[in-house]
């Protein structure tokens, strides 16, 4: 059974075979890790999100359409449970930098003062003249500024995430930033 095609292991599976399940995953076991480790950068969570990515497999395999390749079947269900995890993933509390003693790095020393007025009218205009500046923009750039500046995606992630060569995704970011520079100079 070991020379059987992931698409012949799937099919003896579906017939009763309990061993063909566990061969497919054997053999896409590590790649599969390297491929979710590559989105999450921790071993742990990355060892997680792969087992979570095989149960899935499992759970959906009557699904699988054995006319297209298992492999990128598998590794679409990878990404898809890796993103899950990232959106996620939750933020770390300010009490979780609270030494012993109390003091709060993060904290101590910031400004909270309330901005003026007038600073506060300068921030909520420049905000919304953003926004409306943002806009104007296509889908395809928001989304990249959003991972690029939201989400503090390295073009390498966002390349990875949208499946685009990262020298398309580093000109369309170039190229987005040029048109908002533009907009936001014409600011009446």
């Amino acid at each position: 059974m070991r020379t059987y095609s992931d698409e012949q292991l799937i099919t003896a599976y579906l017939d009763g075979n309990e061993e063909a399940i566990a061969l497919v995953i054997h053999r896409h076991l590590r790649p599969l890790y390297r491929f979710v480790y590559g989105y999450l950068k921790n071993s742990d969570d990355a060892e997680d999100i792969t087992q979570e990515a095989c149960v899935r497999m499992w759970k959906n395999i009557k699904k699988f359409d054995a006319q297209k390749s298992f492999k990128a079947w598998l590794f679409a269900i990878a990404k898809n449970a890796a993103l899950d995890f990232l959106k996620k993933k939750k933020t770390i509390p300010f009490s979780k930098y609270e030494a012993a003693d109390g003091y709060q790095p993060l904290l101590n020393g910031a400004n909270f003062a309330e901005p003026s007025p007038d600073e506060f009218y300068t921030r909520a205009y420049t905000d919304v003249y953003l926004l409306t500046s943002l806009q104007k923009l296509s889908r395809k750039a928001r989304r990249l500024l959003f991972l690029r500046y939201n989400k503090g995606y390295k073009f390498r992630d966002i390349a990875t995430l949208l499946g685009q060569p990262i020298h398309t995704v580093k000109s369309r970011h170039r190229r987005t930033i040029i048109a908002l520079k533009k907009m936001l100079s014409t600011n009446p």
